[in-house]
């Protein structure tokens, strides 16, 4: 596998632009294109999960991918293979060794990852959806900062045999797209049908405590689009009460999503190391220092920690389940703001993703259904508006979306 030139990829979303496979003669995504994240496997080809020390010491894979077969079988013909962060264990699309990405909708701005290839070929118009991941928003966030739609499934709903782990208990396949139909359509194709959930919903939840971690020029830009129609929304919605989610838990230490977040980055860190702790140590690989930094935090978790943040875990996923019911919908920001600016100094971007990890870990600790929708902006930079909902309701979340972006036609436009 190489890195294709600048001069066929422009905005340097691929590893390899020519790896093409061509779907099924017929099938719900027949005549549609898509690009792949470089953690699936696809065989007879190197995987190379972001780093050129694990393309170097891995072999071609034997077999494809469950979750890229899925989508050939579709009907959809793969185009390329697409850049990543390394290992996944980034939320930024900045990789040292490959470069960064180039955000088509905020050019100067991080692409977000880990799936930042996938996003900026979707986002510049190269295929109309593309095959991602998701542990902890590395598809949300991408979605967010790129201004196209994002899906991280239910946890355990997409097939992630022949795919590179970062966090197992975590980790989701997901799919961008640029509309709305061909999200739902790509997302319909990659899920499980037989743990299938919930067939509507209909009670919306607008998250306080959620919106309070925005920029407030974000904030404002999402609760205006929110507000725009709102006989469409409360046929959809109903009233979008507002709650405080993390408030509930605050006799357990919960109160407040940052301490959310910090369960997150145990349990999450913990099963990175059990997944790549022998391969870092047998190879001692150049990561970047973002990268390097949490590996080492990774290594340094205890099983005493582990089983703290797990049984905190438990109590988030129980009062979640509990708040949305089988109908429940939970209305947030996608991310704080905009994506912050390539080469931001490393002390403002881990104030950053603090407050990124402390809204994207609400749907990851409790392995729900997210999606992005791109309904705003905020000085002509995207911000994505997310929606949360039951386990094995990723069907009716594509529904809802669908309706949703009718109902703001034509005023959700970045």
């Amino acid at each position: 596998m190489r890195a294709s030139g600048s001069s066929s990829d422009p905005h340097n979303a691929y590893i390899d632009r020519d790896l093409t496979i061509e779907g099924a003669s017929n099938g719900p995504l027949k005549g549609l294109t898509f690009a792949v994240k470089d953690l699936f496997d696809i065989a007879g080809h190197r995987t190379g999960f972001g780093n050129p020390t694990w393309l170097e010491t891995h072999p071609p894979a034997a077999r494809t991918a469950p979750a890229v077969q899925a989508l050939l079988d579709a009907g959809a013909t793969m185009r390329g293979k697409t850049h990543m962060d390394e290992l996944a264990y980034s939320l930024n699309g900045e990789n040292v060794h490959y470069g960064t990405p180039v955000n088509p909708a905020a050019p100067g701005r991080i692409p977000g990852g880990s799936s930042s290839g996938s996003a900026v070929a979707v986002a510049a118009g190269d295929v109309p959806f593309s095959l991602g991941s998701d542990t902890g928003g590395s598809v949300r966030v991408p979605a967010g900062y790129c201004g196209i739609f994002g899906i991280r499934p239910t946890w355990g709903r997409t097939n992630l045999a022949e795919a590179r782990p970062l966090a197992p208990s975590f980790d989701s396949a997901g799919v961008f797209a640029r509309d709305a139909q061909v999200l739902r359509a790509a997302g319909t194709a990659l899920l499980d049908p037989a743990s299938k959930g919930p067939a509507r919903l209909s009670r919306g939840l607008l998250a306080r405590d959620a919106f309070a971690l925005a920029e407030p020029a974000t904030a404002a830009a999402l609760h205006a689009v929110l507000g725009s129609q709102p006989t469409k929304v409360a046929a959809l919605l109903g009233g979008l009460p507002e709650v405080d989610v993390a408030a509930p838990l605050a006799p357990q230490g919960l109160g407040a999503f940052v301490d959310w977040m910090g369960v997150f980055r145990v349990c999450q860190g913990f099963e990175v190391w059990r997944a790549h702790g022998e391969w870092v140590s047998a190879h001692n690989p150049s990561f970047g220092p973002g990268i390097k930094d949490r590996f080492a935090m990774a290594k340094a978790i205890t099983e005493e920690q582990l089983a703290a943040a797990n049984a905190k875990r438990s109590l988030i996923r129980s009062h979640l389940l509990s708040l949305l019911g089988s109908d429940g919908v939970l209305v947030l920001p996608t991310t704080p703001g905009p994506a912050p600016l390539v080469n931001t100094p490393p002390a403002e971007l881990d104030a950053w993703r603090t407050r990124l990890i402390s809204l994207t870990s609400i749907a990851g600790l409790a392995g729900l259904p997210q999606v992005s929708l791109p309904v705003a902006s905020v000085e002509g930079l995207p911000v994505g508006l997310g929606l949360i909902g039951p386990p094995g309701s990723d069907e009716a979340l594509l529904e809802l979306t669908e309706q949703l972006m009718e109902a703001w036609a034509p005023a959700a436009k970045p």
